[in-house]
């Protein structure tokens, strides 16, 4: 309707979409709450059975007052631990995702497949080791299990083709990129957590897994390298490997160059190859073995006039980003950190990569966690990396090794083709901090013309959020956030916002209607 009270348009058919995705016809809810019900009542004899009294209790006063939620507004907080009910799924079977909606011959790439597979089972793993002592202990009910990621087998069951991309792949990855796998070679390891095998591998000569405790001992693995022609590669013999290298980069950067040195006096070493690259405004990252290790290297390298900091996994994740931009930012030179400094960090400025005791074989010092962290310095045209240890192990051959295999081959290719390398060149982000310092002036502003910058900032989004809601057709929203906007401006002495009213006179024969003869 226009304001003249005119209909500008007459519509047939007017879409209203609900608020949440669990909402659900009147048909499909009653059944719910009548197999919620039933599941309740056998909850409560099974937990009375074990003598659990105050879980029978508090399940039953709990889902008691979602059931009621449910009858009378047609939703609860938590609905979605019933969503199997709602849905009417059966007992463990497979949830509802969005790869549901997918076409059949979608393609999956997954990269950094060494740590996003193990990541796959781990979200089921670990959804459902919480939702167990929840369930346990009377807070839920069983069917709560049921709202749930997919598991390691359902993910790869509903997925077609997959693309695994990663520096480090892992031996599930490499088993299972065959020509004519339909289905997938499952995991070696005994549960999800452990470590996954990696195999141990000299660059440029075929992939063998020779560890004692894998069954592909004394296997060999073909890779397609960078300088083989594509007919060579073989994507029609059952059973072939389908791996193919990509070593060659746009901005024709070589891998870093490996450095070994002797660990005694390693810090004496670390501290004046800190500051070569400092003269040069290029950034280091360090990796130790502890977090305390980290800390006091960190204040030491402080006190010897270096500007650095540390990185670890007792700092929040926003406090992270912001560090990672003020080593870009160049508002410090020298990184320390364990185990942070690995895939996904992208540091153009980091030329330089210092991993101290690197002899000493683990988890932190094991092929993947070395060469991961030798690549953040493949971004920079003078990247290298020096490895303090008194030792070479079977991870650091295996680094050094594809190091200069795929330096040649990078050398190789720039030389052929004419290309110089260039440091890669990216933009620093503005920082959280600058966003914080531009309200902090508005508030000083605010508060020198002697009003509350709290205030004025509550009242700005509740007239925002009541807008928004009367263009969406919220009335009833709408009116109480005016109500709300009323109540502050009433508490903070500001006027309140007073319809204007107007003087009606009544004239003396106003209320009588004049007969019609």
């Amino acid at each position: 309707m226009k304001k003249t009270g005119h209909a500008h348009e007459s519509l047939s058919v007017i879409t209203f979409y609900p608020a949440k995705q669990f909402v659900t016809p009147a048909d499909k809810l009653n059944r719910a709450l009548r197999t919620i019900r039933e599941e309740l009542e056998q909850r409560i004899v099974e937990l009375e059975s074990q003598n659990k009294l105050l879980e029978a209790q508090r399940l039953r006063m709990r889902t008691e007052y979602d059931l009621e939620m449910l009858q009378e507004m047609g939703f609860c907080n938590g609905i979605e631990n019933y969503s199997r009910h709602l849905s009417g799924r059966p007992p463990g079977s497979k949830p509802y995702t969005i790869i549901d909606f997918f076409p059949k011959d979608f393609l999956v790439v997954i990269d950094e497949s060494h740590a996003t597979i193990p990541q796959i089972g781990g979200m089921y793993e670990g959804d459902r080791s919480r939702k167990t002592v929840l369930v346990n202990y009377g807070f839920r009910l069983p069917s709560a299990l049921d709202n749930r990621p997919l598991n390691f087998d359902e993910f790869m069951k509903v997925t077609n083709q997959i693309v695994y991309v990663g520096a480090t792949p892992a031996e599930f990855e490499i088993q299972n990129s065959v020509v004519g796998n339909k289905g997938y070679v499952p995991h070696k390891r005994q549960r999800i957590g452990e470590e996954e095998l990696i195999p141990f591998a000299v660059a440029g000569e075929k992939r063998s897994t020779h560890n004692a405790q894998r069954l592909m001992s004394n296997s060999k693995v073909h890779i397609s390298r960078t300088d083989e022609p594509p007919e060579k590669f073989d994507v029609h013999t059952p059973g072939a490997p389908l791996i193919v290298e990509q070593i060659i980069r746009p901005t024709g950067l070589l891998d870093p160059k490996i450095t070994l040195k002797p660990l005694r006096n390693q810090i004496d070493e670390t501290i004046e190859l800190c500051r070569q690259r400092v003269e040069k405004s290029e950034r280091v990252l360090v990796t130790t073995l502890t977090k305390r290790t980290a800390e006091d290297l960190a204040d030491y390298l402080r006190d010897v006039g270096l500007k650095v900091r540390y990185l670890h996994s007792d700092i929040d994740a926003i406090e992270r980003v912001e560090i990672l931009r003020g080593l870009r930012a160049a508002d410090f030179d020298i990184l320390v950190g364990i185990n942070l400094l690995r895939e996904g960090l992208d540091l153009p400025e980091v030329s330089l990569v210092c991993i101290l005791d690197a002899d000493k074989e683990g988890f932190l010092r094991s092929q993947t966690s070395l060469i991961q962290t030798a690549g953040r310095a493949a971004r920079h045209v003078n990247g290298e990396v020096v490895l303090f240890a008194d030792t070479v192990t079977q991870s650091m051959q295996a680094l050094i090794s594809i190091s200069e295999y795929r330096r040649a081959k990078q050398l190789e290719y720039n030389e052929k083709h004419g290309i110089t390398p260039q440091t890669v060149r990216r933009a620093v982000q503005e920082s959280l901090h600058t966003i914080l310092r531009g309200r902090e002036i508005e508030s000083s502003v605010i508060r020198e013309a002697g009003g509350d910058f709290n205030v004025t900032e509550l009242l700005r989004e509740l007239e925002e959020e009541m807008q928004q809601a009367s263009a969406n057709l919220e009335f009833e929203r709408a009116a109480l956030l005016r109500d709300q906007i009323m109540e502050v401006k009433s508490g903070a002495g500001i006027s309140k916002i007073e319809p204007k009213r107007r003087l009606v006179k009544y004239t003396r024969n106003a209320g009588r209607r004049r007969s019609r003869v």
